[in-house]
């Protein structure tokens, strides 16, 4: 009983280390993490690729209104998975650090120092009382210098930079594949059709052009560009992962015998 008791005090602390140096705080916002849905980047010769999975709720929520990727500024996008609150701060402060570089330098802000300011100022949150770390983890692409960059954000306020990553739930069984499949020399429909395969493989290898969210932010143009539903539809079909209509009727008969 003692024990439970003196672990759950280190629980409520975010400013204080248990005995083994653990901040359970933080590992809390790792876990409220891998329950989002999940959200992949992919680095090419081309440019960034970023995807997410975007599944409603309910038939009756406008897809529209699920947002899993933004942009951050003409050069730049993220993803995000985990708590869609914090994401929404985190990018808002993204936005806003891109902007003063702007005002300041006459320039688009670095890739890494927009990773940096993002992560220094989660980092904040895991040393001030009264406090909780952020439960969100990002996904920072776009084009600096010519190059193409990719970084993952962490609750602890950890930059990673990587060639591909996922986050979110899944993060494991989605990682292996992008491992497994991951080639340099990649293109931006490589990449997309990286992504799009990956996110199959957690949902019956099939995806529904609304459910699915990608960007990309090409090398020729440093643009950020949303696929639009149409675009998305295009790559699945390409790629053979639309529903297939039998099991749609299937799966609508059932329905109705249930009724």
């Amino acid at each position: 009983m003692q024990g439970q008791a003196q672990q759950q005090a280190y629980d409520r602390g975010i400013t204080i280390f248990s005995p083994d140096g653990r901040l359970y705080q933080v590992e809390y916002a790792r876990e409220a993490v891998k329950r989002g849905t999940a959200s992949i980047g992919i680095r090419t010769e081309d440019g960034v690729v970023l995807a997410a999975d975007k599944r409603s709720r309910s038939p009756l929520m406008e897809p529209t209104s699920v947002e899993k990727i933004h942009k951050a500024d003409d050069h730049a996008g993220i993803a995000s998975a985990g708590h869609v609150a914090d994401a929404r701060q985190l990018i808002d402060f993204a936005r806003r650090q891109a902007q003063i570089n702007r005002l300041r330098y006459s320039e688009p802000i670095g890739i890494e120092a927009l990773t940096k300011e993002v992560t220094d100022h989660i980092q904040q949150y895991t040393q001030v009382g009264g406090a909780r770390p952020f439960g969100v983890a990002l996904l920072i692409g776009g084009i600096e210098d010519g190059e193409p960059r990719l970084y993952e954000t962490d609750p602890s306020g950890t930059p990673y930079e990587w060639k591909a990553v996922s986050i979110g739930a899944n993060r494991g069984d989605l990682q292996e594949y992008l491992e497994e499949n991951y080639e340099d020399g990649l293109d931006l429909d490589g990449g997309i059709a990286l992504a799009l395969r990956a996110l199959a493989t957690t949902n019956d290898d099939s995806l529904e052009p609304a459910g699915v969210d990608v960007a990309t932010v090409s090398l020729d143009t440093e643009a950020f560009h949303e696929l639009d539903n149409d675009e998305i539809e295009t790559h699945l079909a390409d790629l053979d992962l639309l529903p297939d209509d039998e099991d749609e009727d299937d799966d609508a008969d059932v329905d109705a015998d249930e009724e």
